[in-house]
């Protein structure tokens, strides 16, 4: 029986995975690398530190490997820039993260100079630190990095591939190109006016691949050995839209992680931009003939969700661990009006205020832990119809199912919430690693162990699904609250008024 490991590079931790041909998890190992956070608004990586962890997992889950590996997939935290002497093999500086804000001043002033609507039309995106350019364009203009005659830049797939080859292959797949503010969402490759306006030299960049590709075999650097074919690349995100089985126009996902992330499968027509959300890139398949098929997405990124959680256990240490949110959120039944908008870095989809910041509403000095922690659970849910609510408006199309996975998805609390604000069934998979999942399976339709997305469909189970218990005024009347608090946080001055 055919086997296949996952890597997944998240923004906290690495997990590895050996999967079976019928989609059985037959091992999996996490390690967390640290974050770095050296200036506010600022937050790092050390490149190094995650290659260490992705070392260790994969030493981890080669115990339980008793016949040859088909091939690697690899998923990974998608606009996070690495750059990288490819001859030393060394990070020429800490990784910038995808929550880092120091770019904001460049993102104001390529506004001011009228530059929003070309990159909107080109790359889907929207002018904000969040994405990968203004980060390359900030380290690039350090002399010693700039002159490096063996500069290599590119993101975190990037730099895995580049280690588990030592060295000999440079490449990053589309989706994670689609992410980066250089990437034209019509020729589906890099825009040379793009890179010119960032200063990015396009030598320092990877060859674009489709996501079901071998593009190289691994070094001897790990304890999987050499010859093993990589073969799955996918950002983490439309890794779980395609690991969630959402092959078809309108199915959604939403990943509950460090953010939530909601992606509509929209075909394979290119949509028109739509206001408060991204246009990416779902897939892009090679076929058995040799051509390759692209998909796009409609995305909604919300910033802070398992960080508001991260928050509450490292910041005010009124939980040891994320597992003690739901039953702590149970111990009372309704907030009493308090209000936590997450806004540690600014606000995404559909708001996109970078300059936001969070805040407690509705505190008393009867406010307990437990009315925080439900707060925190609700800041999740309103977040997530606040970006299904603008889909719908952008499609026209309802959506009758939302598909959730991720960590924070184990609460069933959470799950009942957000299918009474949606007013739809929320299914949560019962492999909650949906992302690692949809790059194993990208590497097993490179490597012929699954041949059809129908085959990968059949792999798809689940093992919760709620559907609205609360009335719709109740609901509602919530959500409302959220807005008003909502509203005060927000610097920008449009009405804070959901999409209807």
């Amino acid at each position: 029986m055919a086997v296949l490991v996952g890597i997944d590079a998240g923004t906290t931790g690495v997990r590895s995975v050996l999967i079976d041909e019928d989609g059985r998890m037959l091992a999996s190992a996490y390690r967390e690398f640290p974050q770095y956070f050296p200036r506010p608004g600022w937050v790092e990586h050390d490149a190094r530190e995650i290659w260490s962890a992705t070392l260790e997992t994969l030493a981890s889950v080669s115990q339980h490997i008793v016949e040859p590996v088909a091939g690697i997939g690899i998923t990974n935290q998608r606009e996070t820039i690495v750059v990288w002497d490819s001859e030393t093999g060394s990070p020429l500086a800490p990784a910038i993260v995808w929550q880092d804000r120091r770019t904001s001043q460049i993102c104001v002033e390529l506004r001011q100079a009228g530059l929003l609507d070309t990159i909107r039309t080109k790359t889907g995106l929207v002018l904000d630190p969040y994405f990968s350019a203004t980060k390359l364009q900030w380290l690039l203009r350090d002399d010693q990095i700039r002159s490096n005659r063996n500069l290599r830049v590119g993101t975190i797939d990037s730099w895995l591939i580049f280690c588990l080859t030592a060295g000999k292959t440079h490449v990053t797949d589309v989706t994670n190109a689609s992410r980066t503010m250089l990437f034209n969402l019509d020729s589906l490759a890099w825009d040379d006016e793009l890179l010119e306006l960032f200063e990015v030299p396009s030598e320092t960049l990877a060859k674009i691949v489709a996501n079901n590709e071998r593009v190289g075999v691994t070094a001897n650097t790990t304890a999987l050995g050499a010859g093993v074919p990589i073969s799955g690349i996918a950002g983490d995100q439309q890794a779980a839209l395609f690991g969630q089985a959402c092959f078809y126009p309108g199915l959604t996902k939403n990943t509950y992680g460090t953010g939530s992330f909601v992606l509509m499968n929209v075909g394979e027509k290119r949509p028109v931009p739509a206001e408060g959300l991204l246009t990416t890139v779902a897939w892009s398949l090679l076929q058995s003939e040799g051509r390759i098929t692209t998909s796009y997405a409609l995305e909604g990124s919300i910033f802070a969700t398992g960080a508001a959680v991260q928050w509450l256990r490292d910041g005010l240490e009124i939980i040891d661990s994320a597992e003690e949110l739901e039953s702590l959120a149970l111990k009372c039944e309704h907030t009493h009006g308090v209000v936590l908008v997450p806004a540690f870095a600014g606000l995404g989809s559909p708001w996109w205020d970078p300059d936001a910041r969070g805040a407690l509403f509705g505190l008393t000095r009867g406010t307990s832990k437990a009315q925080l922690a439900r707060a925190t659970i609700e800041s999740m849910v309103f977040q997530t119809r606040d970006v299904v609510d603008a889909m719908t408006l952008a499609t026209g199309m309802p959506i009758h199912e939302l598909r959730v996975d991720g960590g924070a998805s184990v609460m069933n609390t959470l799950i009942q919430m957000q299918a009474d604000q949606l007013r739809v069934s929320v299914t949560r998979a019962t492999h909650t690693e949906t992302t690692v999942r949809g790059a194993v399976f990208l590497a097993g339709l490179a490597e012929g162990v699954w041949d059809s997305l129908a085959q990968l469909s059949a792999l798809a189970e689940n093992d919760f699904t709620a559907l609205p218990v609360q009335s719709q005024a109740s609901a509602n009347a919530a959500h409302q609250i959220w807005l008003d608090a909502l509203r005060r946080v927000r610097t920008t001055p449009q009405p804070t008024t959901p999409p209807q």
